[in-house]
């Protein structure tokens, strides 16, 4: 994905002080397709029913397993990760000879325990001073975490579901130094492919949790799920890290991608990514360093009404090919006078006015605070976030124009391919700074949204939202790859 032109800042004075980036071309002409982690069903999890009522978290009255871990100290973070190592090796234990020829999965030679905060040792090599992570060694066959600063942070913001998200993804290493050209890795592989082939991993084992079969461990695939799907964007590589450079994990967007994969098609399909198939859907390539310079310096403020102005251009060229008549935008709140609203954002069909209350708006794109759970305890997301919300209610007046049901959970499915149409097109077209354009992490704030239990990117007229935000995903992500043309293959 290339970066065009200056960065457009958009503020509303008085108001609406969100941020986005747009450009040009039509929607339909995207490339390559997107798909590939199964069929979308609005109240699945790759076929397994959502289930927001089920457990989630470490189940009770199992005893902890027992592992031997160096410089452990027996606290609720040491108990929390060696349950889950145990659980993983379960796992491994019974998918790695049934997928991999018959291959045995071997013990991890070396599991430690430290504090980032407390006394510090050595491990593969380093200190672990002020290291506040967790991570597998190949040098010595490792696997080691953060028990006083990471463990615990992770487990107050997601829930101790994403501390097992984080094992299973180093374990994920650990697979990949056994399975060696089994899974495509060498010593020249490049990082992200080892990085989102863990990630895979990870959601392969995550959906063997969400079948029950773990013996410490419940996942339900409603918010459970959700949560550790979120737990990417936490951890995600800073927006304009390229895949290319050394050390790259991934934006959170192509990070839930591969997770997803793994969830819906198992291992197997983990092995299979390759530099060639990571270039043909990540979305975070190679930059120069003139276009990063002018992305995280090159703001320009704007009125209101220019904002206004550009936002509603922005979403009439890309849909002006459907024929159906473009909704007017309002800031004066989000109160339809007939019909059902739905704050902070309102589709009045009758109107046909997408209404908008600024103030509700402007603490969604207000991005979280170091640390902070976006979208959590009056945490924001970030500007295209913001504007993601006012674009699929937008859709709804396209819907409408073309004589589609606005009521629904396939309505929520297709508003939600909309958007993420919308969004490619933002990241086309020419080099004009006068057009809004997409930004480098723009799409990782439209996940996060998405998983939100009060996002409408994913809703109907009436707000009714999608059950699965494994579905949510992926219906923005087909439109994103592959244009409004395939929303109306998918949920006409």
């Amino acid at each position: 994905m290339r970066f065009l032109g200056a960065r457009v800042a958009a503020v509303l004075a008085v108001t609406l002080a969100v941020v986005v980036q747009l450009s040009g071309c039509s929607p339909e002409e995207v490339p390559g397709k997107a798909r590939g982690v199964g069929d979308i069903d609005a109240g699945t999890a790759a076929g397994i029913p959502v289930n927001n009522e089920g457990p989630t978290g470490p189940k009770k009255g199992v005893p902890d397993a027992t592992l031997a871990v160096e410089n452990a100290d027996g606290g609720e973070m040491d108990r929390l990760a060696v349950n889950a190592l145990s659980d993983i090796y379960d796992y491994w234990i019974e998918q790695m000879p049934a997928g991999f020829d018959g291959k045995q999965f071997e013990p991890i030679r070396r599991l430690a325990s430290y504090d980032s905060e407390g006394a510090p040792v050595k491990l593969c090599g380093q200190s672990t001073k002020e290291l506040v992570n967790a991570f597998y060694c190949g040098a010595d066959d490792s696997v080691a975490w953060d028990r006083g600063v990471l463990l615990p942070m992770l487990n107050k913001q997601f829930g101790p579901m994403s501390v097992v998200a984080v094992l299973a993804h180093e374990m994920g290493h650990a697979v990949q130094f056994r399975l060696g050209e089994k899974s495509g890795i060498n010593q020249t592989t490049q990082t992200i492919v080892k990085e989102q082939q863990a990630d895979c991993y990870a959601g392969g084992f995550f959906r063997w949790v969400a079948e029950g079969k773990a013996k410490h461990f419940d996942v339900n695939t409603g918010k459970g799920l959700n949560h550790v799907l979120a737990t990417m964007f936490f951890i995600r590589d800073p927006a304009g890290l390229s895949a290319a450079k050394q050390g790259a994990h991934g934006l959170a967007f192509d990070r839930v991608f591969a997770f997803q994969a793994g969830f819906a098609e198992g291992p197997g399909r983990c092995a299979r990514i390759t530099m060639d198939e990571i270039n043909n859907r990540i979305v975070e390539k190679e930059r120069a360093e003139a276009e990063m310079d002018t992305a995280k310096n090159g703001d320009v403020k704007f009125t209101d009404a220019e904002i206004q102005v550009l936002l509603s251009q922005s979403l009439e060229e890309a849909f002006k090919r459907t024929g159906a008549a473009a909704p007017k935008i309002t800031y004066n709140g989000a109160d339809c006078a007939k019909g059902r609203s739905t704050p902070p954002v309102s589709y009045c069909q009758e109107e046909n006015v997408v209404a908008v209350d600024p103030q509700a708006m402007r603490k969604i794109a207000t991005p979280p605070k170091k640390g902070q759970e976006p979208g959590v305890d009056g945490a924001g997301i970030g500007d295209f976030a913001a504007f993601a919300e006012i674009a699929s209610r937008y859709s709804l007046a396209i819907q409408k124009g073309v004589k589609l049901p606005l009521e629904g959970d396939k309505t929520g499915l297709r508003t939600a391919c909309l958007t993420g149409a919308w969004a490619h097109f933002t990241d086309l077209g020419d080099n004009s700074t006068t057009k809004l354009r997409l930004a480098v992490g723009d799409l990782d704030e439209a996940v996060a949204e998405l998983l939100q239990d009060s996002s409408l990117i994913a809703a109907d007229v009436n707000g009714k939202q999608v059950p699965s935000g494994f579905a949510r995903v992926e219906a923005f992500r087909i439109g994103y790859f592959e244009g409004d043309k395939g929303c109306d293959e998918q949920f006409k």
